[in-house]
């Protein structure tokens, strides 16, 4: 029993899958260099948690 060629709609179907599945990694791409970029800066990850650290705070007379 062969298949038959599929409908038109299954193609246009198709074609919606692919580019959404497209802007999906694109989006899941981004938010990934963000977080890799936010990690290899350096700079130290503090929370804001309400709590007053005294590093944080501007020292007078440097």
């Amino acid at each position: 029993m062969a298949f038959s060629k599929d409908h038109e709609l299954h193609t246009r179907r198709f074609g919606r899958n692919v580019s959404l599945a497209v802007v999906l990694v694109a989006l899941i791409g981004i938010v990934f260099g963000l977080t890799v970029v936010k990690v290899t800066t350096g700079q130290p990850l503090e929370g804001f948690d309400h709590v007053a650290r005294p590093h944080m705070i501007p020292q007078e007379g440097n």
